[in-house]
């Protein structure tokens, strides 16, 4: 990993502290000092070790952070096997609700209003047989990652953007598209658009930003299922492979993923100015989430359709869907155990060499005092 992009990385960390500490103590009572009241140190190495398995499922977007976590887990704990799935964020809550998993990776909150006939917060509390908490656990800009021979550089709004992935917008030098790249060569490729097949929190993330910042552009519902237009690949590996491979080819990823296939990211222009994206943009738009959940409940609120210059306004968090109390309390235990290790600084420091921003030092006071609060 380059210099310059561990430094943008860590930058992040640093944007987004003041306010979701301050959100996450609205609930939590006054803000501690970084470190204060958690675990710097991993739970594996401080000897907290489990024998026996831990399943879980989800996000596939937090997929190289929870390997990272995994390995540095097991590496301690030899007797312990964690096995996690990324079969998307929906599959996770299903299978969680299920009791077919011990936790799941989400890359949105649990929903409390009804959608396809289900609570998603009353039926995980129902399967749990206590309330379900949302913690935070992996944070990361989402890019609208191309690939287009001879295009280094591209400008999109969310009302092109929405347009393009509705395939109203079908090939690269469409006057939409040069309205914001004047002085750059656009081919007549057409336009190939990929979308996760799968269900996925990172296109409920992209849906939202569509929806919020371009509402008569984008007339579809957010959510997990896809409903624009192109061509499904599953998980974001899926996505970003495809479009890696095709001359043409677009689709919304996670930054690790986009870097990972060389993938050369649109600025979003939110109508403040072309705005790259960078850990640094990311973080002023994850500063400006609101804390939705209660107590140890660290659910957030993001602003889509920021205008705050320098924002890049397209970002998700990855949360670790847990019960507040285990029916079976070795499985709390080993839950816990883990959860301390991915939750700790030492690990936290590690993600950014894994294309993520770890969280900022007050958050992860916040969310480590959520794990320990597991049973």
């Amino acid at each position: 990993m380059s210099v310059s992009r561990s430094t943008v990385l860590g930058a992040v960390a640093l944007s987004g502290a003041l306010l979701l500490s301050a959100c996450a103590s609205e609930n939590n009572g006054s803000s501690a000092g970084a470190g204060a009241g958690g675990s710097t140190e991993s739970s594996a190495a401080s000897g907290d070790c489990f024998s026996g398995n831990l399943k879980a499922e989800g996000s596939s977007a937090q997929k190289n952070a929870i390997d990272e976590a995994i390995s540095t887990y097991q590496e301690n704990c030899a007797d312990a096997t964690i096995d996690y799935n990324p079969s998307g964020s929906g599959a996770g809550i299903k299978q969680f609700i299920a009791k077919q998993v011990d936790f799941a990776g989400s890359d949105s909150a649990l929903k409390t209003e009804e959608k396809d006939g289900t609570i998603e917060s009353e039926a995980a509390a129902q399967a749990c047989g206590s309330p379900a908490l949302n913690l935070p656990m992996v944070t990361g800009p989402i890019a609208i990652a191309y690939n287009v021979q001879g295009v280094d550089k591209l400008v999109l709004n969310a009302e092109v953007a929405a347009k393009i992935f509705d395939g109203r917008i079908t090939t690269w030098n469409d006057p939409a598209i040069a309205a914001l790249n004047s002085g750059v060569t656009l081919p007549s490729t057409p336009i190939k658009v990929y979308f996760r097949s799968d269900e996925s929190g990172t296109t409920e993330n992209f849906t939202k930003y569509l929806k919020a910042a371009a509402p008569d552009a984008w007339s579809y519902e957010t959510g997990k299922k896809w409903t624009g237009k192109g061509e499904g690949k599953e998980k974001s590996a899926g996505v970003a492979t495809a479009t890696k491979g095709q001359d043409g080819g677009i689709t919304y990823v996670e930054l690790s993923y986009a870097q990972q296939n060389d993938l050369k990211m649109a600025q979003i222009d939110t109508g403040a100015g072309p705005v790259e994206l960078t850990a640094e943009s990311a973080g002023k738009t994850v500063a400006t989430a609101k804390q939705t959940g209660t107590g140890n409940d660290l659910a957030l609120k993001i602003d889509y359709a920021t205008k705050e210059a320098g924002a890049y306004p397209i970002v998700l968090v990855t949360y670790e869907i847990v019960c507040s109390k285990y029916a079976d309390a070795e499985t709390g235990t080993k839950v816990k155990a883990f959860l301390k290790t991915f939750a700790s600084n030492d690990l936290q420091g590690k993600l950014a060499e894994q294309g993520y921003a770890p969280l900022p030092s007050d958050v992860a006071t916040k969310v480590q005092a959520a794990v320990d609060s597991i049973s």
